[in-house]
């Protein structure tokens, strides 16, 4: 709806109010021509809005619950009763309003749409860089694009790049980019400034491109019939065969204005958009954002769900997965060298780097004579080593690979990762892996989407199959489409709606036009592009994937107390028109019984606010939940020295090896036992009073048990080594456990950190 019906819709209702209020006094006054016509003032305008409303819905060949309102005000002035005909336009007036209200409001949240579009770029002119429009620009242009900034058009590279392309291909790994290459617009500059030639328009360039995509599949979809709309055809008929049947029983031509007052449908008209506002605002109070009551109703028909990986699934930044490490160094060691190396760096990789050291409380020292190379890494001195940071063949160059990296190299192959290598003084001693981690709530929200009855889960990804497949059999989707460009998403979203209600969920600009052509687009909004935010119905404000669970539970709730006010209100608008019929009722007594109607109506339809949900029983100690969470992050120093001594053990000297099995035993039983239990005694009995039910954390606890039989088995067996160290029947039993208990503590410490984060967003 335009700004200008919006305010149209206001004024209508001021109106009538106003007019009614004065014809009121007026009567009360003993002026009742004066009332007549301030009755009339306000009637006749909502009248006019009604007529052409209905006479559009006739052209579209629709029924719609404008046209009893139109008739009860119509028949109303033909028998001269101004007063029913002036309190049928408020009603009228106020459910119109109360629509507009909640478009409005839902728009006035969102800010900044479209603002990933590249507005400006930098041309080499005469010799010098000048900044200009980027409608200016033409192919043939040499331009410089710095860290940070987005490529403006369609070119190719003239020096060496670092791109984050997720935004339009999905991918969450930084891609380097040679000379020569071609590049597209949209894309952001995650490297050093790089220079490129203008190889098209921006209007022939691929952002400009998906915009028109957008536009198109926005144009496509029809628009969703109001709920109220549904139930107008049949009612239309039976008010008209009812009023026709009273008169032709009687005689009395009252009888039919009588029945048309009470018939106007205002549990429609006003108890469903109550109902539908009042669940946006909801919405909006978890942090999502509903386009228009349409919107609502859609998504709480919804069953199929679509949704991207990176961004959406994951959190879109590369983590820290391992450290592999060459003999004589510990992974905090090679991390801490790494992080020293990349404060120096802009590169996005490194500021990743740096700042899981700083999660871990490293120290780091600062870096100098820094010489950092487009594309392939960064070299310098730390504390007087010469290291040197990034891919295998600038660390490398010409020097053969270590068995050990070589397995490391393998690994990241297999599991769909990426690796940053370190040197120190030209020697190879770390391999950092690194990977786009699923979103702690993903799991959480796909479980409860499922349980809400929408089973049908599909992944749309422009990542590798490999990595799809991957992160898709772990969440258990049913259905992986990896490699996909915007309009094979945009085809596939096209081909799912043939079945059912589509909720698409995305947050670069390649998710834009599935967003526009899906039932419902949701949008990650908080990092997401502002395209996709654009084209969504659906913008979760948060980078919270279970706020859809949120919007998804409100929506159908709202949609049902909807159906509730309109049932009730309609039950007893049917009652009081079978006594209108029946002359029992007369006009202005029946208009009356219509707004106590009305009022019970929104009353029902003002229990949207609420909430059914379970609610904790209890406050949650967010300070705990917190230390706790620290606490895991100091743990993945000695988490990941179990899996190091683990791997290496058979290759270790017998002494060597013993005082390594010492010292990771006495960090297992000064740091990670002392932690166990401290949650199994302390936080997991406060938990299960928080949650509810008999035993809710007695699978939780079933963990700790595991994780202490392993604890304890390796005291033992490290407290009863000979002095010379482990024999080989030994290695292979210490292995057994080392093994066993770095993989009980990982899927444990998952598991705490996803109950750990839905508490304390919860709180």
């Amino acid at each position: 709806m335009s700004a200008t019906a919006e305010r149209l819709n206001g004024l209508l209702f001021l109106l009538s109010a106003a007019t009614l209020i004065a014809g009121l006094t007026s009567n009360g006054m003993h002026e009742p021509v004066l009332a007549r016509w301030c009755w009339l003032a306000g009637t006749l305008p909502v009248a006019a809005a009604l007529a052409v409303t209905s006479v559009g819905a006739a052209i579209r060949r629709q029924a719609g619950i404008d046209v009893l309102a139109l008739l009860s005000i119509v028949v109303a002035l033909f028998f001269g009763e101004h007063l029913v005909a002036a309190i049928v336009a408020l009603m009228v007036a106020t459910g119109r309003s109360l629509e507009d209200y909640a478009q409005t409001r839902a728009r006035r949240e969102m800010t900044a749409l479209l603002q990933h579009a590249p507005k400006g770029a930098t041309r080499l002119e005469a010799g010098q860089w000048r900044q200009v429009n980027v409608a200016e620009i033409c192919p043939g242009d040499r331009l410089m694009v710095r860290h940070g900034e987005i490529v403006p058009v369609d070119g190719g590279l003239a020096t060496p790049a670092s791109l984050d392309e997720s935004p339009l291909t999905g991918e969450s790994i930084v891609r380097q980019r040679q000379a020569g290459e071609s590049i597209q617009s949209g894309v952001l500059n995650a490297g050093s400034t790089f220079e490129m030639v203008a190889a098209a328009s921006e209007s022939d360039s691929t952002f400009a491109g998906i915009v028109r995509m957008v536009s198109a599949a926005q144009g496509e979809r029809s628009p969703s019939a109001r709920l109220a709309d549904r139930y107008a055809l049949g009612f239309v008929a039976f008010t008209l065969l009812l009023a026709g049947a009273s008169w032709a029983y009687s005689a009395d031509p009252a009888r039919i204005l009588a029945v048309l007052v009470v018939a106007t449908p205002c549990p429609l008209i006003l108890g469903v958009p109550v109902a539908i506002v009042s669940g946006m605002s909801r919405c909006a109070k978890r942090g999502v954002l509903v386009k228009g009551g349409a919107v609502l109703e859609e998504l709480a028909q919804a069953d199929i769900l679509f949704f991207d990986k990176t961004g959406t699934l994951t959190g879109g930044l590369a983590r820290l997965v391992d450290i592999s490490c060459a003999e004589g160094y510990e992974p905090s060691e090679v991390l801490a060298l790494a992080a020293s190396l990349s404060q120096a760096s802009n590169h996005v990789i490194s500021d990743a780097v740096a700042m899981m050291a700083r999660e871990r409380g490293l120290a780091l020292i600062p870096p100098s004579k820094v010489q950092e190379c487009p594309g392939a890494g960064v070299q310098g001195m730390v504390d007087k080593q010469f290291i040197k940071l990034g891919t295998l063949a600038y660390v490398m160059e010409s020097a053969d690979i270590p068995l050990w990296a070589s397995d490391a190299v393998r690994r990241l192959q297999i599991e769909g990762m990426s690796a940053v290598f370190v040197s120190a003084d030209d020697r190879l001693v770390g391999v950092l892996l690194l990977a786009d981690k699923v979103r702690l709530d993903t799991p959480r929200a796909l479980r409860l989407l499922r349980k809400e009855g929408i089973t049908d889960q599909a992944m749309l990804t422009g990542d590798r199959e490999d990595i799809a497949v991957a992160i898709g059999e772990m969440l258990g989707v049913t259905e992986i489409y990896a490699a996909q460009s915007p309009a094979e998403k945009l085809a596939k979203i096209r081909a799912a709606r043939e079945r059912g209600t589509v909720i698409m969920v995305g947050d670069g600009v390649n998710d834009a036009p599935a967003l526009s052509a899906a039932d419902v687009g949701v949008a990650m909004g908080a990092r997401g592009a502002a395209a996709s935010s654009e084209a969504a119905d659906v913008v979760l404000l948060l980078d919270r994937l279970d706020r859809l669970v949120d919007a998804v539970r409100i929506s159908r709730r709202s949609r049902r107390v909807a159906l509730q006010s309109v049932i009730i209100g309609m039950s007893l608008s049917v009652l009081a028109m079978l006594a209108a019929a029946l002359g029992l009722l007369p006009p202005l007594a029946g208009a009356v019984l219509q707004e106590a109607i009305d009022l019970l109506a929104i009353a029902n339809a003002l229990r949207a606010l609420r909430s059914d949900a379970r609610q904790l029983e209890g406050a949650v100690d967010t300070a705990t939940i917190d230390r706790m969470k620290a606490e895991h992050v100091a743990l993945e120093p000695v988490m990941e020295k179990i899996r190091s001594v683990a791997d290496i053990l058979p290759q270790m000297e017998r002494n060597v090896a013993q005082a390594e099995l010492i010292a990771l035993n006495r960090a297992l039983l000064d740091t990670l036992v002392p932690h166990e239990r401290t949650e199994d005694t302390h936080l997991y009995p406060d938990l299960a009073r928080l949650l509810g039910g008999e035993d809710p954390m007695a699978a939780m606890s079933g963990m700790h048990r595991e994780i202490f039989r392993f604890t304890t088995a390796l005291n033992r067996t490290i407290t009863q080594l000979p002095s010379d160290g482990p024999d080989a029947q030994s290695v292979r039993e210490l292995q057994r456990l080392l093994y066993g208990l770095d993989a009980i503590l990982r899927v444990h410490c998952a598991q705490e950190d996803e109950l750990f984060h839905m508490l304390s967003q919860d709180a």
